[in-house]
């Protein structure tokens, strides 16, 4: 008697191996979401360090306080030496950033990719008699 040739008959058998695929394709699946939203978040703290003002707020114009130190994509060069203590605004710190950054974007693309082709294969699979 072969594993084909169970007692359960061969169609229980492939029921149940079509429903490993499902519950692999759907781990699968939330593990490319939660690479995606990893990167949405990198990129994001990226963008906020390199725009947003920072330091000690300063009356810009009458009512109006803002920091007094520009994002680093922002501010003309040379800073004032009160920005430069904010290490997180430093450029290797934000190349660090931009490379997590990248390396995640590249992870999320391809478990999503993975994800998408083992769903395709599985519902191959399924139609197959």
């Amino acid at each position: 008697m072969t594993a084909q040739e169970t007692p359960r008959g061969p169609s229980v058998a492939q029921e149940e191996r079509a429903e490993v695929r499902h519950k692999e394709v759907a781990r699968i699946d939330k593990w490319s979401i939660g690479w995606l939203l990893l990167t949405l978040a990198l990129w994001g703290l990226l963008a906020f360090l390199l725009l947003a003002s920072y330091g000690p707020e300063v009356e810009a114009y009458p009512g109006v306080k803002e920091g007094m130190c520009k994002g680093p994509l922002l501010a003309r060069f040379p800073r004032p030496d009160d920005c430069l203590g904010d290490q997180w605004r430093q450029w290797p710190a934000l190349l660090g950033v931009a490379a997590l950054a990248v390396i995640s974007t590249v992870v999320a693309a391809a478990t999503t990719v993975y994800a998408k082709v083992l769903s395709r294969l599985t519902h191959q699979a399924q139609a197959r008699p």
